[in-house]
């Protein structure tokens, strides 16, 4: 947590275009520290931090760099920001990502459409994330919440969670489920969110 912060810190001081991303890096690592410490209030204010720096960082960015408006998202979601969340969705549709030619572009609209209640239309992206190398698990995910198939969600996100489970590596070596996050608040709105318990999830 303290380590989070103090990048974090570093980078404001030398604040430069290249900084963003690492910004942004930095202070979601410190939100989900700070959310599995149960320390919500402060938790949130760290990933709006987090989705702050991306989206300003989007200036910046090659147009194909989707990658940083899935994480404004994201953010948004695991802090429970349902205005904030709208918002980006919003923004992340105005770049174009549902036509993008990546499953990482249309991942990003998917997750969009999720926000804004557009469910028939996530559900085709959703299906079109159906290709390698975009995990299949989190596809299946998307699939089950966009055509609300309560059975094959909570397969699905059960398998999302033993990826994180199984795994070496995390974002910024915080080892949260932050995807499982995301999905279950995306159920939870549609009355799906699977019982699950781990030591990667907050409790």
């Amino acid at each position: 947590m303290e380590r989070e912060r103090g990048r974090y810190d570093e980078g404001m001081r030398r604040l430069d275009p290249e900084q963003l991303v690492r910004l942004g890096n930095a202070a979601y690592g410190a939100g989900l520290c700070l959310l599995m410490l149960g320390e919500r209030e402060e938790a949130a204010e760290w990933l709006e931090r987090a989705s702050a720096r991306w989206r300003e960082s989007w200036e910046h960015a090659t147009p194909t760099s989707w990658g940083r408006p899935i994480g404004v998202i994201k953010a948004a979601l695991i802090a429970g920001d349902d205005h904030a969340a709208a918002a980006f969705a919003a923004w992340a549709l105005g770049l174009g990502c549902a036509d993008a030619e990546s499953p990482i572009g249309r991942y990003a609209a998917t997750l969009a459409l999720l926000v804004e209640g557009r469910d028939t239309e996530a559900a085709g992206l959703a299906e079109s994330l159906r290709v390698e190398p975009f995990p299949p698990e989190v596809a299946d995910a998307l699939v089950g919440i966009s055509t609300s198939a309560e059975a094959q969600y909570r397969v699905a996100v059960q398998r999302v969670l033993t990826s994180f489970e199984t795994r070496d590596e995390y974002l910024e070596d915080v080892p949260v489920a932050d995807t499982v996050i995301v999905l279950q608040a995306l159920a939870r709105r549609r009355g799906l969110a699977a019982e699950l318990d781990s030591p990667l999830l907050p409790g």
